[in-house]
């Protein structure tokens, strides 16, 4: 058991979570008390970022299960690295198209548009959320194994194609994305070399921004159904 007292998740709290549950095996439950609010709100979201289960809550009692040991952790290791995210768009006639991924379902519309009454976001934009998505929540969880509460955070992100109207086929060119360009504007603890240093290392380690900085090569074979 450990005793947090009023501190909140930025202000020290994490940090002897973190001390008391170090000698803990795999799996074992720690107790944490607390008495601040935002202890409610903050600390499931971090044990969700490092892994941890919180099992449940008792008044100002938080029982955490200590995520898997290291013979455990080598397995999902392996399996992280073999695996392979998949996707399913299947468009009828004159029907948006629709995407399956996992559990999930939502609508896709036109590659590209300017349209701002369209029914659903087009592919583009779809790209541009996963990417500002990708390093948001990544530099939120990097901030919070760094023990940095961040309060508030907005990815404001911008792109032109290279020339549109070749998708169009109006003219030859590339259709692709020229640049991406965009802000971060971020409300934390921390000094701003340590805030930047942290981003930083977001965007490097971004599966999705690294996809695009490196150009992943698509190969899509076409068959008749």
């Amino acid at each position: 058991m450990c005793e947090g007292g009023d501190l909140d998740c930025g202000s020290g709290l994490l940090l002897i979570i973190r001390n008391a549950m170090a000698p803990l095996p795999g799996g074992g439950i720690l107790e944490v008390r607390s008495r601040e609010i935002s202890v409610k709100e903050d600390l499931p979201a971090w044990c969700r970022m490092v892994g941890h289960t919180l099992v449940t809550v008792a008044g100002e009692s938080y029982f955490i299960r200590k995520k898997a040991g290291d013979d455990e952790l080598g397995k999902h290791v392996e399996a992280a690295r073999n695996y392979e995210w998949k996707v399913r768009v299947r468009r009828q006639g004159a029907q948006p198209a629709k995407a399956f991924v996992r559990n999930h379902a939502f609508t896709v519309g036109q590659p590209a548009s300017f349209d701002t009454e369209d029914e659903a976001p087009s592919a583009i934009e779809f790209l541009l959320a996963a990417l500002a998505g990708c390093l948001a929540v990544g530099f939120q969880w990097r901030a919070s194994r760094k023990g940095v509460e961040v309060r508030d955070l907005e990815v404001s992100l911008r792109a032109k194609s290279s020339n549109i109207l070749a998708f169009l086929g109006m003219e030859e060119g590339s259709p692709g994305l020229a640049e991406v360009q965009g802000r971060v504007y971020v409300d934390a603890d921390g000094e701003d070399e340590e805030l930047r240093a942290l981003w930083d290392e977001t965007v490097l380690r971004s599966p999705v921004a690294q996809s695009l900085v490196r150009g992943a090569p698509v190969r899509v074979d076409f068959r008749r159904a």
